[in-house]
């Protein structure tokens, strides 16, 4: 009380009478606008962000499909797709740098390349941040529909099955050999993405493609995806994106196929170490309580 009576004191109101209700109402209603007015401009300009990215995609989706389909080289395919993601990142200005290209290994030498996955951006993305075509491993059920199913053959993926385990033992032998025949593939080790942030455990399939070719890794770490579009949303938000080209990890030479698993997995942990070092985000590896949620939703 008496601090309230000093600053009564101080701005010289006391004697005076006190305002009217109706002033003092208004007053509080004016003061609780302010935040409110600025909430609903900042939601509004989100809608309208969200609306030009849709617009915009849906303008150069269908002439980078087309393109893709039907260009003969995949050279070709490969930078259209990468120009096109650079020009709507440039509309809608979105913030892109890529980091450690002189850490890829030179043309022509074939890499295992293992990339964390945080949102439908980062296919996209890949293409515009790597110089050179690589050969994405992408689950089989893309093959069911024409619209994936084209694009996808015409850029050289790579297609594993996950529900039939012979199918997939074939499949992934197969990568393996197109690796020895100078083709890089790229993995998404996670398997999957999430809304929440966070690294998930890494599936082994890369890393024991990497040790039985005796190829080198090159870890690619991206961030800044997963909170401009989040798992099961197709609202954009705007922001900046970074991929980190990471040093090549080279896996141990194999003395016999007794040391497969075992060199796969410290070439794994390697990786990811590499990987969770750059991303920013917690190791859901080392999380009990999340990963029962996360182990609930539907595989990406």
């Amino acid at each position: 009380r008496r601090a309230a009576n000093r600053d009564i004191y101080e701005r010289g109101l006391i004697g005076k009478p006190p305002s009217a209700l109706w002033w003092q109402i208004t007053r509080l209603g004016l003061a609780a606008a302010g935040p409110q007015l600025r909430r609903g401009l900042g939601r509004a300009g989100g809608v309208l962000y969200a609306a030009l990215a849709t617009g915009l995609f849906a303008v150069l989706a269908p002439v980078l499909w087309v393109l893709t389909v039907s260009l003969p080289s995949l050279a070709w395919r490969w930078a259209v797709l990468g120009y096109g993601f650079r020009l709507l990142s440039r509309l809608l200005g979105i913030r892109v740098s890529v980091h450690g290209l002189e850490n890829l290994p030179p043309a022509g030498s074939p890499a295992v390349f293992v990339s964390n996955h945080a949102s439908y951006l980062d296919t996209l993305l890949l293409t515009s941040a790597l110089p050179r075509p690589v050969r994405f491993v992408a689950k089989a059920e893309l093959l069911e529909h024409w619209i994936t199913r084209l694009p996808l053959r015409r850029l050289e993926a790579e297609f594993v099955e996950r529900f039939d385990y012979g199918q997939g033992v074939d499949d992934a032998q197969q990568v393996t050999r197109n690796l020895r025949d100078g083709h890089s593939p790229l993995f998404f080790a996670e398997g999957t993405l999430s809304r929440m942030p966070g690294l998930l455990p890494f599936q082994m399939g890369a890393f024991m493609t990497a040790v039985e070719a005796g190829a080198p890794v090159v870890p690619i770490t991206i961030r800044g995806t997963r909170s401009m579009l989040r798992d099961g949303s197709w609202f954009l938000r705007p922001g900046a994106i970074t991929v980190i080209m990471g040093k090549t990890i080279e896996p141990a030479p194999l003395t016999g196929q007794e040391g497969l698993w075992s060199e796969a997995v410290k070439l794994r942990d390697r990786v990811r170490r590499e990987i969770l070092n750059q991303c920013g985000e917690p190791d859901l590896e080392k999380e009990p309580l999340v990963m029962p949620i996360l182990k609930q939703q539907r595989p990406g």
